[in-house]
């Protein structure tokens, strides 16, 4: 399991959007995607239990967690592959094992802590939660953006993850993402 978890070599620059629930990660990746013309990559995770839950009770198992991060790496890879500037990604492993341990009391398949620990991106942006909550059939947990907010942003300091925190308005986060991708390109 752990090479199909394996991460392939790109020569892209790789950009996060990191943090919790609701908080402008698809929004903002859509629109940088449309300024850069670049490719992103969608949450995996969200394409995966929609289709599970047409059919079965609306749960994500410990079971759903491995099929979930392949479903990520192949699509992050199958991009990468795509392209030699710029690769937005909705969420990666990281991601996935932040909620895997939230979730599940601090357990998270070995498989994916150790792809969260060798996977290799860039720069992360860490979506604050000062957005309104939007409902949706995946969302679960609107009095726990503090929290999680906190703990992404635990998880960035102590795997010592460049970072910036995006906040404010729709308009002025991706003004500011922009600059910072615009800095990033000009320096690779």
């Amino acid at each position: 399991m752990e090479k199909e978890l394996k991460q392939n070599p790109s020569s892209c620059l790789k950009i996060v959007l990191f943090g919790p629930e609701s908080s402008g990660k698809t929004t903002l990746a859509t629109q940088l995607a449309a300024h850069f013309n670049a490719l992103w990559v969608p949450e995996y995770m969200r394409t995966y239990l929609e289709l599970k839950w047409q059919s079965v009770k609306k749960t994500i198992e410990k079971k759903d967690l491995l099929p979930i991060a392949l479903g990520h790496i192949s699509d992050e890879n199958k991009l990468a592959a795509q392209t030699d500037t710029l690769l937005l990604l909705d969420t990666n492993m990281l991601q996935i094992k932040t909620y895997c341990e939230y979730y599940y009391n601090g357990w998270c398949p070995a498989q994916i802590i150790k792809a969260s620990q060798t996977h290799h991106y860039d720069h992360y942006f860490l979506t604050n939660i000062d957005v309104p909550w939007e409902k949706d059939n995946l969302r679960d947990r609107p009095n726990d953006r503090d929290k999680m907010f906190r703990i992404f942003e635990q998880q960035l300091i102590k795997n010592n993850t460049p970072y910036t925190i995006l906040e404010g308005s729709k308009q002025e986060r991706l003004t500011n993402a922009i600059a910072i991708i615009n800095t990033l390109i000009k320096h690779k």
